[in-house]
Formats: C-alpha cells, sequence, structure tokens
C-alpha cells in the first residue's frame, strides 16, 4: 500500500533568515492594551466608584430601586443589609449591593 502513497522528504536547505523582529508588534500590543483600558478598565472602575459612593450615602428615608426592579422607601441602613418598605406595612431586607439606584424624592407617591 505505500507505493499509493509518495514518501515526504524533509526540506535540508538552511531557512532564509528574517527580520528579527522591528519592534512594530510592540506597537500594536501597546494599542490594544491602551484600547482595552480605556473601554473596558476605566468606565466599569468609574460605575464601580458611583455605586460604591451611592451605597454610602444611603440613609433613612430614601427612595430606592433594587437591581430586581422592586421599587421602595428605605426605613433602614445596617452595615450589610437595607429595609425597604415597597407597600404599607411590607417590609423586605435586602443586601446593600442590591440596590441599583436612588429615585428623586416624592416618585413612589407618583406611581
Amino acid at each position: 500500500m505505500s507505493f499509493l502513497i509518495p514518501a515526504a522528504f524533509a526540506d535540508t536547505a538552511p531557512a532564509a533568515a528574517g527580520p528579527a523582529g522591528t519592534g512594530f508588534e510592540w506597537v500594536f500590543l501597546l494599542g490594544f492594551l491602551v484600547i482595552f483600558y480605556l473601554m473596558i478598565w476605566r468606565p466599569q472602575a468609574k460605575r464601580n466608584k458611583e455605586h460604591k459612593n451611592l451605597l454610602s450615602g444611603l440613609q433613612k428615608g430614601d427612595e430606592v430601586v433594587t437591581s430586581a426592579g422592586i421599587a421602595g422607601k428605605v426605613l433602614k441602613v445596617a452595615d450589610d443589609f437595607v429595609v425597604v418598605e415597597v407597600a404599607d406595612n411590607v417590609e423586605l431586607k435586602f443586601q446593600k449591593g442590591a440596590i441599583a439606584a436612588t429615585l428623586p424624592k416624592g416618585t413612589l407617591k407618583a406611581i
């Protein structure tokens, strides 16, 4: 069966020496890292900082929306948890990280 498949011989000629590297590939790598920083890392860090400031400034009486879309009024703020009144005599306890945004005063009455 070996007569159907011709034998392949490796090229024994020395390889031509190409450029050792011009440094141009470093420009692409550096450009990629700059674009990554400007488009992904920096905006995400900014959002995290704003969310951290929102949670640290949370106080009783604020109207908030959770990440699940539940709107209510803050009744109690602890270290890790927040008690939110979503209706008359209906209180829910959330982790602080679940608070997505604060609402302007009077928004819940307008809904």
